[in-house]
């Protein structure tokens, strides 16, 4: 088992290999496994891509992101923003860009409106997150009921047993109304993110709260 120290040295070194990031604007520090990251970078995306690279190594439990985005000089304007992200969502077609509403203000991104799906609502954050100028996301879109809540358990269940790389007798499925809990086990970041995504895509589902574990 790694010790916090390892953790930290791994981190930093896959910081260091991903070309898109200055590893010398991010701190590192790791305590029972949990990694907090903080720093101040120049655009969301590599808030974002600092957080994917961390929760790529193994050992790491937890992942508390306090990086803050400092956007430079010439950065685009609200107006250019909101068109940047209309078109994205317009360009993506998973998402219902009609349904959906764009508030920019001072670079902070607010979707509001409402899809059929929660994978839509999902999509929609993903769309837009590297676009330039963006310093946050929120994400208030609503997601309609369309299907009887007591199917959604057994759904999502068939839908992780059909996925050869997942390990689907390690998965709790609780689910209260619309709202699915997952409990239980995943190998890694990216076992856990698609576990996370099939509960997502389930007909019915408006809310999916990860309480899976990583265990190496």
């Amino acid at each position: 088992m790694k010790t916090d120290q390892q953790i930290q040295e791994d981190v930093m070194e896959e910081l260091r290999w991903e070309p898109s990031l200055n590893a010398a604007q991010i701190g590192v520090a790791v305590h029972n496994g949990i990694v907090t990251l903080n720093g101040i970078v120049q655009f969301y995306s590599e808030k974002l891509t600092a957080e994917n690279a961390a929760k790529r190594v193994k050992g790491v439990k937890a992942l508390a992101d306090n990086i803050e985005v400092n956007l430079s000089d010439g950065k685009p304007s609200d107006t250019q923003i909101a068109e940047n992200v209309i078109k994205a969502l317009e360009w993506n077609v998973s998402i219902p860009e009609e349904k959906i509403k764009v508030k920019v203000d001072k670079g902070w991104v607010t979707l509001e409106g409402e899809v059929d799906k929660l994978y839509q609502k999902q999509a929609a954050s993903n769309a837009i997150k590297f676009l330039p100028g963006i310093k946050g996301i929120s994400n208030w879109i609503n997601v309609e009921t369309l299907v009887e809540t007591g199917s959604v358990k057994e759904n999502i269940r068939k839908a992780l047993e059909r996925r050869a790389d997942l390990e689907a007798d390690n998965i709790i499925i609780d689910t209260i109304g619309s709202k699915v809990i997952l409990k239980g086990s995943a190998r890694s970041w990216n076992e856990r993110q698609e576990i996370e995504r099939a509960a997502a895509s389930a007909p019915g589902v408006t809310e999916v709260d990860d309480q899976l574990s990583i265990i190496y």
